[in-house]
């Protein structure tokens, strides 16, 4: 990210701002995916992102902050986002099964889509945190930086949606009965 390509963003240049919405697209997106769990929303969240980033780009007072800003611009996108949705969408993905694969990979999708339960069950603010942290790799220092909160807050968040998805995963889970079982 070259300092110059945002000053030159901030005067109206849309090709500056181009190359940077170009470069930063596909990192945004992955971040986005992972907070939210939806294709469709990702993509609104990102592209909500890039449109106030060029509306609001002109009062960015540290252009080597860039980067920092638009992930912060981001995470309010995906609460937006999550909010506006209100209810939480189901996607079904096709899994490669190799017919050869013993029932330890079945156990494995389980696993996954436990956590993946557990995950999206969490506020997106804990959501964010663990996300900028365990998958961005950045420390709760940078995160914070990033999120405009001060860094205990993060320490908090990362703490307590573990915790949450902790007690999510070690609760018990109801029987399933068939619809005959009650005839």
């Amino acid at each position: 990210m070259a300092v110059d390509l945002v000053e030159r963003a901030q005067r109206g240049d849309h090709a500056a701002f181009d190359a940077l919405a170009t470069g930063a697209y596909h990192r945004l997106y992955a971040i986005a995916r992972r907070i939210l769990r939806d294709e469709y929303a990702s993509q609104d969240a990102v592209q909500e992102t890039l449109a106030r980033a060029w509306r609001d780009l002109p009062g960015l007072r540290d252009r080597s902050l860039f980067d920092a800003w638009l992930h912060r611009l981001l995470v309010h996108a995906c609460a937006d986002q999550a909010r506006r949705d209100g209810r939480r969408r189901v996607e079904v993905t096709g899994l490669a099964i190799d017919a050869g694969s013993p029932g330890d990979d079945v156990a494995a999708v389980v696993d996954r889509d436990e956590l993946e339960r557990a995950f999206l069950q969490l506020p997106v603010e804990h959501r964010a945190a663990l996300v900028l942290v365990h998958y961005v790799g950045m420390t709760a220092p940078e995160a914070a930086r990033t999120l405009g909160i001060p860094a205990g807050t993060v320490y908090s968040r990362l703490h307590y949606g573990a915790r949450q998805m902790r007690a999510i995963l070690l609760a018990p889970t109801p029987p399933v009965t068939s619809p005959e079982a009650g005839r």
